[in-house]
């Protein structure tokens, strides 16, 4: 039986593989070693960890390894805590494959320390263009990675001309699809939100429309966090619309974005207006679904989205160079130009699905290679 070691890191990273972590378990070759680390375990951030045991996970291991300041400094340290703190990890778990998610720092501190530590590395979302950090360490840990399961056929070809075996790479789409295929089942947003998840500002009726907005730094940009966010805030100020807002993740800059949110609460007092810290993946899903916009520069925009037909205004550069749908208008850090693209949008309505990032069934395909492949490179040479 293999032990599949997955490391989770972050809110996004466990509905980026929810579905693969059910199918690992489910499968009867496979054994769950579950690692949770980084912000997934902050109360800051959304406490991501409390879903995954709602869901029935057992946790194999807590990494408790991000360093405080919102800069760069504390990224690059967290990435080095990291790297100390997971090698004694899977020192102690033996595991015989660490899977690591995308493309955030502490991803790089995970695929390093399995490497050098001689554990095959599966790496789920490779090959993807964002023109950030993001994709430094994407690329990165595609070279770190002896398992490619990407989410697109164009992230496929990319890998493989970057030097990476054909055999070695597999289009599974993203598991993340997968749960939104399932929301699709029963769409309905059947729970209040502000009941379940508190948050602060005022209760709304969402029955007539409503916003949602996930905006975050950008590390190559963090200077810039602050002024960033309050054109994004201004923008949806203007609309006659309820606004969901979620908090920044914990990136180099959000400590800008933050201060910019706080500051633009207490001295605009926005009527309408909600903030919420997390929410449990489905749930985060339908309250998407049946939105009139999602707003900022989350990669959900790009891919959950487009399965699920959410009109998307992206604002930025996070997400450039990403394969997107057409549900998603690209513009500025420029309030009038969100607020227009906001508008073109809400005369649309629901988009056709598009299902450019996968099929619903990446999770039980991960699942099968993780338990079927070859995973070292010597034994991939023959394969």
């Amino acid at each position: 039986m293999r032990k599949v070691c997955v490391v989770v890191t972050a809110r996004p990273s466990y509905s980026r593989i929810k579905t693969a972590l059910r199918a690992i378990q489910a499968h009867a070759d496979l054994e769950l070693q579950l690692v949770v680390a980084a912000s997934a375990l902050l109360d800051r951030y959304g406490t991501a960890v409390q879903y995954i045991e709602q869901d029935g996970f057992d946790i194999s291991a807590r990494v408790h390894m991000v360093l405080e300041g919102g800069n760069l400094a504390a990224m690059a340290k967290t990435t080095g805590i990291g790297l100390l703190e997971l090698s004694t990890v899977f020192d102690n778990l033996r595991p015989d494959v660490v899977v690591t998610v995308a493309d955030r720092f502490e991803t790089m501190a995970t695929a390093i320390a399995a490497s050098y530590m001689n554990v095959p590395v599966a790496h789920v979302q490779g090959g993807e263009v964002t023109g950030s950090i993001d994709e430094k360490v994407r690329h990165a840990v595609t070279k770190l990675a002896d398992l490619h399961l990407v989410s697109t056929q164009r992230a496929a070809e990319r890998v493989i001309r970057m030097g990476e075996m054909p055999a070695a790479v597999h289009v599974t789409g993203c598991p993340s699809i997968d749960l939104a295929a399932e929301v699709l089942c029963s769409p309905a947003l059947d729970f209040d939100p502000f009941q379940r998840y508190g948050g602060v500002g005022d209760v709304v009726d969402l029955a007539g429309g409503y916003l949602v907005v996930m905006q975050h730094p950008v590390t190559t940009e963090h200077e810039l966090a602050r002024r960033q966010v309050e054109e994004t805030l201004h923008a949806a100020r203007s609309l006659e619309l309820p606004v969901l807002w979620f908090w920044p993740n914990v990136d180099a800059g959000t400590d800008g974005t933050s201060n910019g949110i706080r500051a633009f609460r207490e001295r605009e007092r926005p009527a309408g207006f909600h903030f919420f810290k997390n929410m449990a993946p489905s749930d985060f899903l339908r309250l998407l679904y049946n939105s009139a916009c999602l707003v900022g520069n989350s990669s959900v925009g790009i891919r959950e989205c487009s399965f699920l037909g959410v009109p998307v205004v992206n604002i930025g550069t996070r997400q450039m160079g990403r394969d997107r749908a057409h549900n998603v208008i690209d513009t500025d850090y420029e309030r009038d130009e969100i607020r227009q693209a906001i508008e073109r949008h809400l005369g649309n309505g629901h988009l056709a699905q598009d299902a450019l990032y996968g099929d619903g069934h990446a999770g039980t395909r991960i699942a099968k290679l993780l338990a079927d492949e070859p995973l070292h490179i010597e034994k991939r040479l023959t394969y």
